[in-house]
């Protein structure tokens, strides 16, 4: 059975299965509504919705890309710089122990509530899983790789540019798989800690007016977002897969 049939029938499953308890257990609306009214939502509100996921998906496309730029020239720094990997390293960990949720507000106070404060956040949830990657994969290099380019004389910066970073693709796709899949949290964590307009927004006025119906349609809009943006990575990342031709 094809990957999409079977990916079909378990999400038709759920839909059936959370309409029943819906109906069987008679919630009201206000705290679980059935799938069938959340497409009612979906489609009486689709003007409203599309206009808020407009700032959510901008803010999601740049602070991904910034965390990815971010991210890949400091793992280059520090496997060309050794002082830069003595200094940046402790910097690295420590910024790993600080929640988003915790920082979030901080950047908020101090970029404001525009959309800098949200690209900023998004950016520092995904700048460590693309920077440890290509880092890991920049010092794996095969030994054999790197003998054949003191062979060949290559100078340090045409070692990691010819030889070391075409070697470390592989993890480094795997960081930019990770940060796509999370990117679109960091963009409404963003919006939930100070924000006029986007789907974290508006999921936050809508479940102060009880309109659960329309806190899961902003949900589908959001889940429909983060699979095209995955699906759109994973296709960009197998052209360079098949660039460089690794496995």
């Amino acid at each position: 059975m094809k990957q999409g049939l079977r990916g079909m029938i378990v999400f038709l499953s759920f839909l059936l299965a959370w309409q029943s308890v819906c109906i069987l257990l008679r919630l009201p609306a206000y705290f679980l509504p059935t799938p069938i009214a959340v497409g009612k939502t979906l489609w009486v509100q689709r003007d409203l919705l599309v206009t808020q996921a407009w700032p959510t998906i901008l803010e999601t496309v740049l602070g991904l890309g910034l965390g990815i730029i971010t991210g890949a020239s400091t793992a280059l720094l520090m496997a060309y710089f050794k002082p830069v990997r003595w200094w940046l390293m402790p910097l690295l960990l420590v910024s790993q122990a600080l929640p988003t949720f915790a920082i979030a507000p901080l950047l908020v106070l101090w970029l404001g509530y525009g959309i800098t404060s949200k690209i900023i956040v998004t950016a520092f949830m995904l700048f460590f899983p693309v920077t440890s990657n290509f880092y890991q994969g920049l010092k794996r290099t095969p030994s054999i790789w790197l003998d054949y380019a003191a062979l060949q004389g290559l100078s340090n910066w045409q070692r990691l540019w010819r030889i070391q970073a075409p070697a470390a693709w592989p993890q480094l796709a795997n960081g930019i798989r990770i940060a796509t899949a999370f990117a679109p949290m960091g963009a409404i964590i963003g919006e939930w800690v100070g924000a006029s307009k986007g789907l974290g927004y508006l999921m936050l006025i809508a479940n102060a007016r009880l309109q659960i119906d329309l806190v899961f349609a902003s949900l589908v809009v959001l889940v429909a977002f983060s699979l095209g943006l995955y699906a759109t990575a994973q296709t960009g990342l197998a052209c360079k897969k098949v660039r460089y031709g690794y496995d």
